[in-house]
């Protein structure tokens, strides 16, 4: 079995984890907080509420009030609505894609200004899986700004690029200081708190692997645990948990349970994880080939988490715009860079085709005519392909979905025929379904099943600290 370390890191990075840099933090740039429509909108902002989420088990010390901070903000927010929550995240080479994705992703449902700064020279940053993010800016234009939460993503060695940046340092420090909460997961609470002494006299949780670096006394191997102003939480694999842990916190328990349900998270979820009919082998005698469309509009989450755990898992993944530009902007906000466009990434033929959900997203994957082209030629070769969330509705307006059971989100699911609304994950012969957001782990996790076995699925779910069964 391949060890869950060598898992923690998607993919080989350009610098080896063990390399120091040193981390520039001066670029201008402004932020933008343009973004797409989802499939629904998010809840209004709340009275913030000290009660934790059930599903999250924290411990139970009260959250502190979380001030009003930007004068920005102050300026832009009515009489009759709250102020915005300002959010920071950051991000360095080597961050855990999924987490920095699903925390920005699940705030902004949640009504958070969340503003992405990179800790390198560049906006681009290239994240441990090879996704590259790019941030909304630098985190040198963010020294003075004060913030009701910064949540720190980890990954290696996006965590050490976190910790050697001194402006970022001084922004966590001085959110302690202040009361102010704090938080991070996977590597980041031993690599990046523990040397600023930000976890003295807190319970912390972190990823396995590292949790023989934390202080043994404090040190709780749970999914989330909240310590007064501090909420750590384990891997990729707890992240929808953790960032509900901090909506919370920010705006009430009844906004992160409207929050959960847009997930489609539920507590104490026993639904089945996948179905599957007309039962196939999907087996190759080389390593396998992916492709992901992606479009403005595409969701983040879906696009980020499918390309991790593939590549952890040692698939060949190729990421391609169907955009003029191989940067897209997706549901949320969050930028990302494809590896190619799409006509670029039709000379070569894959073994699966993935599309990603998000309503505007799937529109435009739709209007493709080159993906159309690609999609044909998948099906009648006899190839996989696959969708999640909204996009199921594409494969079944382009007649793919004839005589198949699928899946698809609730908002689509009624314009399906053949719907199978029984579990997660839906796989019939060679076409594999799901209904998106936080079911999008489990969709991935059944392809690796589907294309190596058992053995290496569950390696990969440990890396994630995600729950998986052990047969």
């Amino acid at each position: 079995m391949e060890s869950m370390l060598c898992l923690l890191s998607p993919s080989p990075t350009k610098l080896s984890p063990f390399k120091k840099l040193t981390s520039t933090c001066a670029l201008k740039t402004t932020f933008s907080s343009l973004s797409f429509a989802s499939m629904t909108s998010p809840p209004q902002p709340k009275t913030p509420s000290t009660k934790k989420l059930s599903s999250s088990k924290p411990t139970k010390t009260l959250s502190p009030k979380t001030p009003t901070t930007s004068t920005s903000v102050q300026e832009t927010s009515t009489p009759f609505s709250p102020p915005l929550k300002k959010v920071l995240v950051p991000i360095g080479f080597g961050t855990e894609e999924m987490e920095a994705v699903i925390i920005v992703d699940v705030l902004r449902r949640a009504g958070a200004e969340v503003i992405v700064a990179s800790v390198e020279p560049q906006l681009e940053v290239e994240a441990a899986g090879g996704t590259r993010l790019v941030a909304d800016t630098s985190i040198s234009k963010c020294a003075n700004e004060v913030f009701d939460l910064v949540a720190l993503p980890g990954g290696m060695p996006g965590s050490a690029r976190l910790r050697d940046c001194e402006v970022l340092r001084q922004i966590t420090s001085k959110q302690a200081e202040d009361k102010r909460l704090y938080g991070a997961i996977c590597a980041a609470p031993a690599i990046t708190l523990l040397p600023w002494g930000l976890l003295r006299r807190k319970q912390m949780t972190g990823h396995p692997a590292f949790m023989d670096k934390l202080p043994t006394f404090w040190a709780v191997a749970s999914k989330i645990q909240v310590s007064g102003e501090l909420t750590t939480s384990r891997g990729p694999g707890t992240s929808f948990e953790f960032a509900l842990s901090l909506v919370d916190q920010l705006f009430g328990e009844s906004v992160a349970k409207e929050v959960g349900q847009l997930l489609l998270m539920q507590a104490d979820d026993d639904t089945q994880r996948k179905e599957e009919y007309n039962k196939v082998e999907w087996s190759f005698d080389h390593n396998p080939r992916v492709l992901l469309p992606i479009a403005n509009g595409s969701e983040e989450i879906e696009i980020v988490a499918i390309v991790d755990i593939l590549r952890r898992a040692k698939v060949d993944v190729v990421v391609a715009s169907i955009e003029k530009s191989v940067q897209i902007l997706a549901s949320r906000g969050i930028k990302i860079v494809a590896d190619k466009l799409i006509g670029d990434a039709a000379e070569s033929v894959y073994d699966l085709i993935i599309l990603p959900g998000g309503n505007a997203g799937a529109e435009r994957l739709h209007k493709s005519k080159v993906l159309k082209k690609l999609l044909q030629e998948q099906y009648t070769a006899g190839r996989i392909y696959g969708a999640v969330c909204s996009s199921p509705a594409v494969l079944h307006r382009q007649g793919l979905l004839k005589d198949k059971r699928a899946t698809a989100h609730p908002s689509v699911v009624t314009n399906l025929n053949n719907v199978s609304n029984g579990a997660k994950v839906v796989i019939d012969g060679k076409l594999i379904t799901s209904k998106g957001l936080s079911t999008v782990t489990d969709f991935a996790l059944a392809i690796v099943s589907k294309l190596f076995g058992h053995a290496r699925t569950r390696c990969v779910a440990e890396g994630l600290v995600f729950d998986y069964p052990r047969s």
